[in-house]
């Protein structure tokens, strides 16, 4: 009995498809958990899509993904290039410092421009020294990671431009750009006003998880107890305040169930929304990702590493030792047991 990720196969590869034909020059990103689907799992459905690059995250992650997938492979984190990290000759590398492009001789590599992100890059100070430099390596293009919100009026077309004539002027090629988080019309704009430069825009969450509803995650009910008002339950003796039935499902920690990253938030709707749930945390009360009976239920305690237990009403009818409960986990995050089409997906009580 296990925690699963069911898949619409037919569904999310239509999805796929469908991004891949209105999006020329994509180059999906590889990278992390796979988005809940596995690294070869994604590095061959790429393959079977016919672009001609992916990326991956980090050199660590090459292996995999470069063994399934026949083309080029992009590494997004700069890294020092290692003589012995790719005897393909498919690997390009990113490089963010004017340290790592003389170190890079030989190697194919794209340059990273410090954009507002500022998260890596090269700084319009190291713009000069790029083009003396050039001849000792193989230059895949440019690349330019940009912000996703477009709060305060922030145009990130604009500044790509800004970078490619910036760069153009200190006699850098720019033939090739290597984009993230552009959208659609931006990409459009762009290529018309730069007609000699191919965009290679870079997905990841977009491609993979861009149709959710074809990805479903489920924990199975391994146990189910009941509790009388007063009664002791989990590792913390936790005493129940009223009637209630204890269930026990599978799906903790070591699965992805209930782990987030901060969030921004703004507004305030957003603010009493953080403060709401930070006053039940407070209290010991935090909603579960688990649906039992067409709602969210309430955890009993912090998820286990294998398992979560679930406090369920005593006037709710509890589900049997076997059934699924849905659960709205993060993708980018999970760890599913195993990974099942939906035309293998058992019948199921509830939920």
């Amino acid at each position: 009995m296990t925690f699963t990720l069911y898949v619409d196969e037919d569904r999310w590869r239509a999805h796929l498809r469908s991004v891949v034909e209105t999006m020329p020059g994509i180059v999906p990103v590889i990278k992390g958990n796979g988005y809940g689907l596995g690294l070869a799992r994604l590095a061959q459905e790429a393959a079977a899509l016919g672009v001609e690059a992916v990326t991956v995250g980090t050199t660590e992650e090459l292996p995999v993904v470069r063994d399934a997938f026949g083309g080029d492979v992009l590494v997004l984190t700069p890294a020092y290039p290692r003589p012995d990290e790719d005897p393909t000759g498919r690997v390009v590398q990113t490089v963010a410092h004017l340290e790592t492009l003389r170190a890079a001789t030989g190697s194919r590599v794209v340059l990273e421009s410090m954009t507002t992100m500022r998260r890596h890059g090269l700084t319009v100070d190291s713009v000069p020294q790029l083009a003396g430099l050039l001849p000792g390596v193989r230059l895949e293009g440019l690349a330019f990671h940009l912000p996703i919100d477009r709060h305060g009026g922030y145009d990130p077309a604009a500044e790509v431009t800004e970078w490619l004539r910036r760069l153009g002027a200190a006699g850098v090629p720019t033939e090739t750009a290597w984009v993230s988080h552009l959208q659609a019309a931006e990409l459009t704009g762009l290529r018309a006003q730069f007609p000699g430069t191919t965009f290679r825009p870079r997905v990841g969450t977009s491609l993979w998880l861009g149709d959710r509803g074809a990805l479903t995650a489920r924990g199975t009910v391994l146990d189910v107890h009941p509790l009388a008002r007063g009664e002791h339950y989990g590792y913390r003796r936790h005493r129940t305040l009223r009637k209630s039935h204890l269930v026990v499902v599978s799906g903790g920690t070591a699965h992805g169930v209930a782990l987030e990253a901060p969030r921004s938030v703004r507004g305030p709707v957003g603010r009493a929304k953080a403060v709401a749930v930070g006053t039940l945390a407070a209290a010991n009360r935090s909603l579960s990702p688990f649906t039992w009976a067409g709602r969210q239920r309430w955890f009993a305690e912090p998820p286990h590493m294998h398992v979560s237990l679930l406090l369920l009403p005593a006037s709710v009818t509890p589900p049997r030792i076997g059934d699924e409960l849905d659960c709205e986990v993060r993708l980018t995050t999970i760890h599913p047991d195993t990974l099942t089409p939906t035309r293998n997906r058992p019948r199921t009580a509830g939920g």
